[in-house]
């Protein structure tokens, strides 16, 4: 019986092994061997799950050719991670990647760590707030007052409860961009839109063009639909989009989805300006690529006086070219996973007949709660109170980084709840390794690239302040000190902290 469930290419293993930095030697130390060397960045990429458990490599000929190394390299790599409990084999099927008996999978996106884990470890790795009570009691409590007549129904709204739809578009038009309902499908949280447009317009095989870097669970989402991703360089900085480089690759991949982020970029936090907006689109429109664009951080603007631009969907407001996608998740809470779709009708027939196929509809109760936050003007008070707690824990995370690791660079991002860090020369795969180790879990900038890319940042959203931001920023800085010595192995187990 095949013990593999997938395969990684052997130049698509090449080129994220060959995006890693190499372990820093300690002082008086040499570099590991190569093929040590080669099974620990083998080893990485299963721990961050880049590389599927269960995922078939290359026989030895194809990746020693692959990296320009002699087989007996591969070979012994393959043996020392057998020896760890990273690597099954069989003769006639191949070598495939497993994990020790006792260690948890990895996981492949950024879920939140279980609440029971939370007394010793420090999660950087979900950009997600608490939520923002007793906005989020009341909410529900509104929703169970208007859910009696809702239960007499069978209850599935596969476009969405028509009292929601005309509320968001309501919101849109007030805006600035003329929206009717029949434009707006609500779904199960932004991923659930997302994934039903990505199989509507961009099938196994399709190109879709992504920015790099962008949101690492989308990024995934995408992979595991079959696209082929085209990275788009960000410009430098907060600047938002290199239009140049988009112009091109529009122009010569011809993908048929584009998939941004134009509102407090995740993971960088770049705003795209008004220009920047109207030229994508024009530019998407010729190509004929359809333009997914992520809302999701839109409304947390943390600081008075930035210059709002108008959505991108204002340069096309009939929705042909433009598909709009907005969420409660991170204006108001996680938890409430209410996503909608802004779109032309006709596509948004189409993904309403499509999802017969997939979940049926969203929870009743969940779209009466974000309804009844909307028109009693609970919402926006709730994402007041979202913004002032993001802008103090982005502020106080700020100043522990600088405290702590001085080294490390970054831009402070206007709004959003992410920080795009470069660490100071280190691998970003390395810290994210030793953090878990020593009591801070964040995530490595390789999830959000494509084939192994910036190896040297990790993103730190500004979800805690105060005790708890100063002592991760602590935790930080000791995993930075034990990859800078070449010590990642046998570290202490994280102390429990209380904030």
């Amino acid at each position: 019986m095949v013990q593999w469930t997938s395969a990684v290419g052997a130049p698509a293993l090449a080129r994220q092994l060959q995006a890693q930095q190499p372990r820093p030697a300690g002082p008086g130390t040499r570099r590991p061997p190569a093929y040590r060397a080669l099974a620990d960045g083998i080893r990485l990429l299963v721990l961050e799950g880049r590389v599927p458990v269960a995922a078939r490599l290359p026989a030895e000929r194809e990746l020693a050719l692959a990296l320009a190394v002699s087989r007996t390299t591969v070979a012994a790599a393959y043996e020392a991670l057998r020896t760890e409990g990273f690597l099954e084999s069989r003769r006639g099927a191949g070598s495939w990647t497993a994990v020790p008996a006792g260690n948890p999978l990895p996981a492949r996106g950024l879920e939140p760590l279980p609440p029971e884990s939370l007394g010793s470890m420090i999660d950087l790795g979900c950009a997600a707030l608490p939520a923002p009570e007793p906005w989020l009691t009341r909410s529900i409590q509104g929703a169970l007052e208007e859910l009696p007549p809702y239960a007499h129904t069978h209850g599935d709204y596969p476009a969405g409860l028509p009292t929601l739809r005309r509320m968001l578009a309501q919101r849109y038009t007030e805006r600035g961009i003329p929206t009717m309902p029949e434009q707006i499908m609500v779904t199960t949280g932004a991923m659930g839109a997302i994934d039903a447009i990505c199989h509507l317009f961009a099938g196994r095989g399709e190109r879709i063009a992504v920015e790099s870097p962008s949101y690492a669970n989308i990024l995934q989402l995408m992979r595991e639909a079959g696209a082929r991703l085209v990275p788009v360089a960000m410009a430098e900085g907060l600047t938002g989009w290199d239009l140049p480089r988009w112009r091109q690759v529009l122009r010569d991949a011809a993908p048929r989805l584009a998939y941004v982020v134009a509102d407090f970029h995740n993971p960088t936090g770049a705003l795209a300006d008004e220009d920047q907006r109207r030229q994508l689109v024009d530019a998407a429109r010729s190509a004929g690529t359809v333009l997914l664009v992520d809302e999701t951080m839109s409304e947390l603007c943390l600081d008075e006086g930035t210059d709002m631009p108008r959505p991108v969907c204002a340069f096309d407001p009939a929705g042909s070219t433009v598909l709009t996608v907005g969420s409660a998740s991170k204006a108001f809470w996680a938890g409430m996973r209410i996503g909608w779709v802004r779109a032309a009708p006709d596509v948004i027939r189409s993904l309403v007949a499509a999802r017969a196929y997939a979940d049926l509809g969203t929870p009743v109760l969940e779209q009466l709660g974000v309804n009844w936050l909307m028109g009693t003007g609970g919402w926006d008070e709730a994402v007041a109170l979202r913004r002032e707690q993001a802008r103090r824990n982005r502020d106080e995370m700020v100043t522990a980084l600088r405290r702590e690791l001085p080294d490390w660079e970054f831009e402070v991002p206007h709004g959003g709840l992410t920080l795009w860090v470069r660490a100071g020369g280190l691998s970003g795969s390395r810290l994210a390794e030793v953090g878990e180790r020593v009591g801070v879990r964040v995530p490595s900038g390789p999830r959000f690239g494509v084939d192994g890319a910036f190896e040297g940042y990790v993103r730190l959203p500004f979800t805690v302040g105060g005790p708890v931001a100063e002592e991760a920023a602590s935790r930080l800085a000791v995993a930075a000190r034990l990859v800078k010595t070449g010590v990642t192995t046998g570290t202490e187990a994280p102390r429990t902290f209380v904030a």
